[in-house]
């Protein structure tokens, strides 16, 4: 068998949602990236406590859907896998610079990074290639590509905040792996991370989002 793996470009569309109004009194925008299964307009629901006037979520859509569990029903969606993950993160990094470029994001307004357990790895890898400067970087129960590297973040601000988040009953951290991670986000952050932990599992707390502004 003479078998050839070959690339096709092509132009493609995809949805993001976004929750609030951006105008002149917006002082924060968030870029929250969910995480596995979910879709963006279900994602949103976490933020909508945060004071409305001050604060414009923009929810991307990862672009992978697929039935759960295999009821036909409920549809949710993945960033990103071991498959050509080189050439789909580049396809996830075209299609938020299409959002951002979409949203014309003013000046005035601090930007936040925010990603839930398969979303930590596209806010970083996002975050490292685009240069953009944020005022938090939130991890919130998710690993850190092994790819990026320190020098990656040097563009930062001495001021941008680092928060992790965790929950202690975590179904998906063994202390293994919990371990792993810790010594991660250390050799890329050092120590300016806030470290947040809470009596739960794999989940999105609202009240603790509420707390981060």
């Amino acid at each position: 068998m003479n078998k050839k793996v070959k690339n096709v470009s092509y132009n493609t569309t995809n949805t993001y949602e976004t929750l609030n109004e951006l105008n002149s009194q917006t002082k924060r925008v968030w870029l929250v990236f969910h995480g596995i299964g979910y879709l963006s307009r279900f994602f949103l629901k976490y933020f909508a406590d945060l004071l409305k006037e001050e604060n414009y979520i923009i929810a991307p859509q990862a672009p992978s859907k697929y039935y759960l569990k295999n009821e036909y029903k409920h549809v949710g969606a993945s960033w990103l896998t071991k498959e050509n993950t080189s050439l789909e993160t580049i396809n996830v990094f075209n299609y938020m610079d299409a959002v951002l470029e979409n949203e014309n994001l003013p000046e005035h307004c601090e930007i936040i990074f925010f990603g839930f357990s398969q979303g930590v790895s596209i806010a970083t890898r996002y975050l490292a290639y685009s240069k953009l400067q944020c005022s938090k970087l939130i991890i919130y129960a998710g690993g850190l590509p092994n790819e990026l590297k320190k020098q990656d973040f040097n563009f930062l601000n001495k001021d941008t905040k680092v928060i992790s988040i965790i929950g202690d009953k975590d179904q998906y951290l063994s202390p293994e792996r919990l371990s792993k991670e810790s010594e991660k986000i250390q050799l890329l952050f050092g120590d300016n991370i806030q470290h947040i932990n809470f009596d739960g599992v794999h989940e999105v707390r609202k009240e603790i989002i509420n707390q981060l502004v």
